[in-house]
């Protein structure tokens, strides 16, 4: 979670498992492209960066942030993966569809954690506007593919 205090991007290396025998899932939302690409290039290169081979790391796209809970379960199901994270970004309009949205991901990755056997990170961007998601896809707050990169590797070895 990006605060003040905290940057997305900042970790502690030494504390990170080695991921090159690990195979990872990815499924990144369409929508908002010029933020969930940020995050899926910060979540790649920092999978790549702890030892994950780019052969092992399996991108799936799907239309909009909803779908993101159908693709995470396919991708439980039968990928064969050690975790897979979901990448998107709703932002606020004038209408509630972004509460909407917002729950009903939410609700839908906590049971595909809670029922499944895989780890399904949670990297949903949930922003107010624009400039707070690009401050959270590489931005003065980091990246949140990056953060979501480094609990996969951690949730895989837990």
């Amino acid at each position: 979670m990006a605060t003040s205090l905290h940057n997305l991007s900042d970790y502690d290396t030494n504390q990170v498992p080695d991921a090159s025998n690990m195979c990872i899932g990815i499924v990144v939302s369409e929508w908002n492209p010029e933020i969930t690409g940020a995050l899926l290039s910060g979540a790649v290169s920092t999978l790549e960066r702890h030892g994950a081979l780019s052969e092992n790391i399996h991108v799936k796209r799907v239309p909009g942030s909803f779908e993101l809970i159908y693709g995470a379960h396919q991708m439980c199901l039968n990928g064969g993966y050690d975790a897979v994270i979901i990448l998107g970004c709703v932002i606020r309009g004038e209408t509630p569809h972004f509460d909407y949205i917002c729950q009903g991901v939410t609700y839908g990755i906590a049971r595909l954690n809670s029922t499944g056997e895989i780890p399904v990170i949670y990297g949903l961007l949930t922003t107010n506007d624009l400039q707070q998601a690009k401050d959270r896809c590489g931005g003065r707050l980091g990246n949140k593919g990056d953060e979501c990169a480094i609990d996969a590797i951690k949730m895989a070895k837990f």
